[in-house]
């Protein structure tokens, strides 16, 4: 009895164990399939599947998201209305097809949110009979019929518009995956999505296999459909580029850049390389806001599908910072300051800027500022992160977003120069001393613009081109963007011997950059900041030093300006002012030719006329201009072997496809040392109502230099009522704890740190 009860025991104990085991299994199993369902659950970019419960949650109640839901609704009951059209390509941008292929991109990620949104099946069928429409047509196109692009699409002329294509179609798909059957997935996928991944990367290395904007916009459309797809392979080729490809290190682009000088490819390379520790972006704010857009919506979806990778930390949470950078990069009124290929008026009501604030306040620290932005933009996104914005806005969150001067570092590792912007009051001062800013960089270092309230005063010229506007070049860069708006003379900096920065030779530009002297914002009365740059011409050194200054007996701050200029030879030095306005008073006399001829032969000199010419006759030559009903004066140090130059844009374009503004040139001749120091007043004003002007004139009588030497440079400037001011910056030494003790005319000076202003 006893042995049974022990076998019984023992047959218990087995069954137990085995049932526990097989428990165990199945509970692994069921992990195993909800970890599978969570890998597949859709959507799961930019929306979410509890995304999508939240908003829904929240619809009626939250009036940005709501109105832009409506907004967004409009658009594309209308579209469903007009039909679908999926023309063959043929046109260039701005053409029809180009312009049709572009909307329909909007308008596929647009309906398929909707669906996800709203629960309306007449969405999600459109998208899908769109995309059925885009497979049948694809499967037959060769490359592009236009063969201007080093990389020509399919769709487009262009594989950087192809790739556009496919980060919004990503999304679309995404949306209305489950929509499908698994028979009109495979086919979607094996015809359209995995061969158009295939051509932007596999078969347009050259466009692929890079650090660039372009090459993050390929990135982010294989790396989108291969988070869609459940494709490792696309995910993998995303992130990391093409594996074992070796391209020609010396082939380049259509602007003259390298393809993949170091070999460097995939979007993490393109977060390292591009962005400085600050998040400035190599290639301006222009193209910063144009690359923003798959930089984070592809972020957005490696968060919600791989959350393994930290992507928001990733290089210690540049993609963030360069946001808020990107911000900052922006006038009074929100619009990009035109650094290197920049065309005016682009700012953070762009789409692109939308996108940016919405997921930097949903994934970073929830700045309140960020929600002042959204609420002046007046839309959001329609995903997670709009929901986010919308709610904050909702809640009162929102607090202005406080722009003050800020230096942001150039270079990966932050040691490649960069941009400083001075902010005093209503004034601004754009002091780029940047790399070379890859293949959409300027000759133009240590150059500046100056901005009062948002309106330029001292004007970057920004690029040549009409973007999307086909009667001109087909929308693309116009030769002239070459002749003219990269060469040096086209900006405010020094042009020597009328030949530009580095020769105007990428090759040699992109191997060097400016070198930060110092940059102080601890005065509320004097912002600065002080850059060298010893390798645009060989053999010369020019150190620049802007400033800021806010002062009781000035109407309005004033920007101080010191080029100091020292070679080894004698050169010709050409110092432009690209004002806007009028000319309403000189202290020079100048004489207007007959007939204008260009200032030179080439190097952007053939495009300007010269309108009038004059010899310097006093130690500070003076000029007033009147714009926007407001005086600004320059007040420059000159000898009397200067020549002052009336300028205008237009020489030698015989298509207009430069505007015709004018420009002041200070041309100093057969000088080997020297230093050109400026000042711009903006004072008073003009009313056509009462026909009155008030304080139309300079409140500067002198400007002076009272020491020059390797060490220290010292400026007097001399007020109308005789108060003397004394501004010192320090040339080497410029360490904040350093002190220095200097005697100008018998009187000791001392002080700590980079410069000294009484």
């Amino acid at each position: 009895m006893k042995k049974l009860n022990k076998i019984t025991a023992l047959a218990f104990l087995v069954i137990t164990f085995l049932s526990c085991f097989e428990e165990k299994e199945s509970a692994s199993a069921v992990a195993n399939n909800s970890e599978s369902e969570t890998t597949q659950e859709h959507p799961k970019l930019i929306l979410t599947a509890q995304g999508v419960k939240n908003i829904r949650a929240q619809l009626g109640s939250i009036p940005i998201f709501d109105k832009t839901l409506e907004k967004v609704k409009a658009e594309v009951d209308a579209e469903i209305v007009a039909g679908i059209e999926v023309p063959i390509p043929k046109d260039y941008s701005g053409g029809y097809t180009h312009s049709r292929h572009k909307q329909n991109w909007f308008i596929l990620q647009k309906a398929g949110v909707l669906y996800q949104i709203l629960d309306d099946e007449k969405y999600a069928k459109y998208v899908k009979d769109m995309l059925m429409q885009y497979e049948a047509l694809y499967k037959t196109l060769p490359l592009h019929p236009k063969t201007r692009s080093y990389a020509r699409g399919k769709l487009f002329w262009q594989c950087l518009n192809d790739s556009n294509w496919l980060v919004y179609v990503s999304q679309a798909y995404d949306c209305i995956y489950n929509y499908l059957s698994e028979e009109e997935r495979n086919t979607l996928e094996t015809n359209l999505f995995r061969p158009f991944a295939d051509h932007i990367s596999i078969d347009s290395p050259q466009f692929y296999q890079r650090v660039h904007n372009h090459s993050t916009w390929g990135n982010a459309a294989v790396g989108m459909i291969g988070l869609v797809m459940n494709d490792e392979e696309l995910i993998d080729r995303a992130l990391y580029g093409i594996k074992d490809l070796k391209l020609d290190a010396n082939k380049k682009d259509d602007d003259g850049g390298f393809l993949n000088k170091d070999g460097k490819a995939g979007f993490l390379a393109n977060i390292e390389e591009p962005f400085s520790p600050d998040g400035y972006y190599n290639e301006g704010p222009y193209y910063q806001r144009y690359a923003m857009y798959p930089f984070l919506v592809f972020a957005e979806g490696l968060h919600n599908v791989k959350p393994e990778l930290k992507i928001f930390e990733y290089k210690d949470g540049v993609l963030l910072k360069s946001i808020n950078a990107l911000l900052n990069l922006s006038d009074a009124d929100g619009d990009f300051f035109p650094l290197n290929d920049g065309q005016k008026g682009m700012s953070y009501y762009n789409g692109s800027l939308v996108t940016a604030v919405d997921i930097s306040y949903h994934y970073g620290n929830q700045d309140p500022g960020l929600l002042s932005i959204a609420k002046e933009q007046n839309q959001v996104l329609l995903d997670d992160s709009g929901l986010a914005v919308a709610l904050g806005i909702k809640n009162g969150k929102e607090k202005p977003f406080n722009k003050k001067s800020i230096n942001l570092s150039d270079g990966p590792k932050g040691a490649q120069g960069g941009v400083g912007i001075l902010r005093n009051k209503d004034i601004e001062l754009v002091f780029k001393y940047a790399s070379q800013g890859s293949s959409h960089g300027h000759y133009d270092k240590l150059s500046y613009s100056l901005y009062e309230n948002g309106e330029e005063v001292i004007q970057d010229y920004g690029l040549a081109r009409f973007v999307n506007i086909e009667q001109k070049g087909g929308g693309n860069y116009l030769k002239e963007n070459k002749t003219w708006a990269k060469q040096t003379i086209a900006h405010n900096t020094v042009t020597q011997n009328e030949i530009s920065h580095y020769g105007g030779k990428y090759d040699i530009g992109s191997q060097h950059h400016p070198e930060l002297q110092y940059y102080n914002f601890d005065s509320e009365a004097v912002q600065v900041v002080s850059a060298m740059e010893n390798n645009a011409y060989p053999g010369t050194e020019m150190l620049r030093t802007m400033a800021l200054i806010s002062d009781n007996d000035f109407e309005k701050p004033f920007m101080l300006d010191i080029m100091k200029v020292t070679s080894k030879k004698a050169n010709q030095y050409d110092f432009p002012y690209y004002y806007f306005g009028q000319v309403i008073q000189t202290n020079f006399e100048y004489k207007t030719p007959e007939t204008l001829k260009p200032l030179g032969p080439k190097n952007g000199y053939q495009h300007l006329f010269v309108e009038s010419m004059a010899n310097a006759k006093n130690e500070n030559s003076k000029f007033t201009w009147m714009n926007n009903q407001k005086f600004y004066t320059l007040t420059t140090l000159t000898n009397n072997k200067d020549e002052l130059l009336f300028t205008r844009i237009g020489a030698n374009d015989p298509e207009f496809n430069l505007r015709r503004d004018p420009g002041l040139l200070l041309r100093r001749k057969n000088t080997k040392n020297t230093i050109f120091v400026s000042v711009i007043e903006t004072h008073g004003s003009y009313s056509p109502v009462t026909e009155s002007a008030v304080n139309s004139k300079s409140s500067i009588s002198e400007l002076k230099v009272v020491y020059n030497s390797e060490d220290y440079t010292a400026i007097k400037l001399t007020h109308v009522s005789g108060k003397i001011q004394l501004f010192i910056t320090v040339n080497r030494e410029t360490s904040k704890e350093k002190k220095h003790n200097l005697k100008i005319d018998n009187k000791n000076y001392e002080w700590s740190g980079s410069y000294y202003f009484e």
